[in-house]
């Protein structure tokens, strides 16, 4: 696996489909700008979540071909694709076999009966679930309101629930009575057929050219009564060494995303275990250092990055918010709400897990509305991410220099909040932000970053604060180097290159 540059984006992003972005990565002012491309989940057949509630990993025909594929392979792109553990669309042919042929459908326990789950454990409700003893769920982790369970119409007539972490929604036709879903339904990983599946997956994405696997919500895979039902210890890790190996047989990295604080040392762990890891520190880290001229915070973990040997993906914006309560442990409570302040009274949006801030939240924004849409420190912050530890992911908006999108979030409703910073970009949009000084200079930023041999996973990294508001990061391979050196107070930096 290579250490450049990596272009994160929907495949209908940059003019509309993947033959789109396809033709732009091939303009000259691209070239050597991007190592990999990591192509959100809507390439794929889904129906919910942008992406993350796929009903099938076949190419989505409106947005992509295989074609479009090869093109990419040929400019040298290697790919990053996402792998959902957990779960698959209500509209998935295994749960649409299940819902047509109940008792007879071979993918009747491909999803996690409720009932049969949670036997002689609880008392069983009017309703006809089993809602556990209080001593089974008082440790259990709820992304939503309510037990995680959706009861589906058999076709004797029967009410059978299934275990459903996240999205549900279920319509009724007035006239016919019949039962519709949308949602995303939990597998059950105890089941031959969820392997089988599991291999088919990577199978395919191997063939689709991927490099890294990104494994989105593998930590909910685990399910034991009694335990908290979110990175079950050592369950989960079992899980995720039999998934290793049969990557390993495809040769396939993984990239396991966890979210957690700074103070739970999850990306030790993960390390220690053999993955690469998602620097969610970084993005919050860099806005840190330019709003307060400080880059104590920031080279603390980069040094700790390459004294550990952590093996990363860092990005500045994604297409999820900006990680703030992950910096727990790394920065005082105090600092972290006053940048969370900052954000939002710059536009952006936060969107609390249950109403709880102590649980879990980012801030949804662009990175450049995040910095004020100040062109110098936008710059500024890409050029310290060329030089921190890790493979540099770069979401499309922040190359683009788009800001919020307040509109977007009012069409979309509840829960658009993410979509202030998902904006698609037309080809008139690309071809006029192509001009930017903004936009050519990170492209420069990228090329220094992807031709340089001073960079590398194991090249010798040196990082400095010669004052409180500057910063000096040194790469050296062998007689090649490569220096940044930057000043907080004045966003000005300098980069040179030897030879």
């Amino acid at each position: 696996m290579n250490d450049g540059a990596m272009l994160n984006a929907y495949p209908d992003s940059l003019g509309g489909t993947m033959s789109e972005i396809a033709a732009l990565l091939e303009r000259p002012e691209m070239k050597d700008a991007f190592r990999s491309f990591y192509i959100l989940p809507s390439v794929f057949t889904t129906d919910l979540d942008r992406g993350f509630s796929v009903i099938s990993y076949e190419l989505n025909p409106e947005l992509a071909r295989a074609e479009d594929l090869e093109r990419l392979k040929r400019l040298g792109l290697d790919l990053k694709l996402d792998f959902i553990l957990n779960h698959l669309s209500v509209q998935s042919p295994q749960f649409q076999d299940m819902i047509a042929r109940g008792e007879a459908s071979p993918y009747r326990d491909f999803f996690i009966d409720w009932n049969r789950f949670w036997q002689g454990k609880g008392s069983m409700t009017e309703a006809g679930y089993i809602q556990p003893d209080a001593e089974y769920i008082r440790e259990m982790f709820f992304r939503k309101s309510g037990l995680p369970l959706l009861m589906v119409s058999f076709p004797d007539g029967r009410e059978v629930p299934y275990w459903n972490t996240f999205y549900q929604e279920v319509n009724t036709d007035p006239v016919t009575g019949k039962r519709s879903y949308l949602g995303q339904m939990d597998v059950n990983i105890a089941s031959p057929l969820v392997w089988a599946f599991y291999e088919d997956t990577l199978d395919r994405l191997a063939g689709y050219g991927a490099s890294i696997v990104r494994l989105d919500a593998f930590g909910y895979a685990s399910k034991i009564p009694g335990r908290r039902n979110f990175m079950n210890e050592p369950e989960t890790w079992d899980i995720l060494e039999r998934i290793r190996q049969l990557a390993d047989q495809r040769g396939l990295t993984l990239l396991p995303e966890i979210h957690a604080a700074y103070a739970e040392q999850s990306y030790r762990t993960l390390t220690e275990k053999g993955y690469m890891t998602y620097d969610f520190f970084l993005p919050g880290l860099l806005i840190d250092a330019i709003e307060n001229r400080d880059a104590g915070f920031l080279l603390r973990w980069a040094r700790e990055q390459k004294e550990l040997g952590i093996r990363s993906v860092n990005m500045l914006g994604c297409h999820d918010g900006i990680p703030m309560l992950d910096l727990k442990g790394l920065v005082p409570d105090d600092r972290i709400q006053q940048l969370i302040d900052l954000i939002v009274r710059r536009g952006g949006l936060i969107k609390n897990l249950h109403g709880a801030k102590n649980m879990y939240y980012q801030v949804n924004a662009t990175y450049f509305s995040a910095l004020g849409c100040d062109e110098k420190k936008m710059l500024l912050a890409r050029a310290i991410q060329m030089f921190m530890p890790g493979k540099p992911q770069i979401w499309y908006l922040d190359l683009f220099a788009g800001r919020n999108d307040l509109e977007a979030v009012a069409r979309s409703g509840e829960g658009g909040h993410k979509e202030i910073n998902r904006t698609n970009l037309t080809e008139n949009d690309i071809a006029e932000r192509l001009a930017w000084p903004i936009v050519r200079k990170q492209l420069e930023l990228l090329r220094i970053r992807n031709r340089h041999p001073a960079f590398g996973f194991d090249s010798e990294m040196e990082a400095q604060q010669p004052e409180a508001h500057t910063l000096l990061i040194k790469w050296k391979n062998g007689p090649n180097e490569a220096e940044l050196h930057a000043d907080l107070k004045t966003q000005e930096y300098q980069i040179r290159l030897t030879p």
